[in-house]
């Protein structure tokens, strides 16, 4: 798999003038760590993997952020991390400009305890396929979230907190909306614009209200 991505290039060149420089420097960063991590674009942001996704960074209209994948079972001596929830949990915190980002030392070493974590869990194991329930669906039922949005919402922590204190019909015209998309660019489309709606606090059919 190529180490660099040309759609992220794409990401960083559309980003607002002041998460550019910003974007460039963490990548430089996560390179520089091993040459063996590899980038792609998850949910229209910049992901990069290590056996599995590793950390991921994205621009927002006033601030960028950097974050780790299972951040809270990371050691922390440096105290970097926001591990307890809230707004930026699994991230270093909302970036502003090059000099909110820890020095490139400490956040290789991070970034190298991320690796080791991946090594010692060993190689992933593919999920059993669900078993098909048959019967009629009890009408009016909560949606379960689903896996591709609970992971997004790793990475997009004002997004959930937003999203977990929606009511369950809201929580499901969202999901439902999500899971019609015939076609996963038209889902990935969906979730951008959903993840920036929960990010503003509003819900699927807040153009209505």
């Amino acid at each position: 798999m190529e180490q660099y991505d040309s759609r992220v290039d794409a990401y960083i060149e559309k980003s607002a003038e002041f998460a550019k420089p910003i974007l460039k420097h963490l990548r430089e960063i996560v390179h520089n760590a091993s040459p063996e991590i590899t980038e792609t674009i998850k949910w229209s942001a910049p992901f990069f993997e290590y056996k599995g996704v590793l950390c991921f960074m994205m621009a927002f209209k006033q601030h960028a952020g950097f974050g780790f994948w299972k951040a809270e079972q990371l050691p922390d001596p440096h105290q970097i991390l926001y591990t307890e929830g809230g707004e930026a949990a699994g991230s270093i915190g909302k970036l502003t400009s090059i000099a909110d980002i820890p020095d490139a030392d400490i956040l290789v070493w991070y970034i190298k305890q991320a690796m080791a974590q991946k090594d010692a869990a060993g190689p992933v194991k593919a999920k059993p396929a669900a078993k098909k329930v048959t019967g009629p669906k009890p009408a009016n039922t909560t949606l379960d979230t689903p896996n591709y949005l609970a992971e997004l919402f790793i990475s997009n922590p004002e997004a959930k907190a937003y999203f977990d204190k929606f009511s369950p019909s809201q929580k499901k015209e969202y999901i439902t909306w999500f899971e019609d998309a015939k076609t996963t660019a038209t889902r990935d489309k969906r979730l951008k614009e959903g993840i920036e709606w929960m990010n503003e606090g509003k819900t699927r059919n807040w153009k209505y209200k």
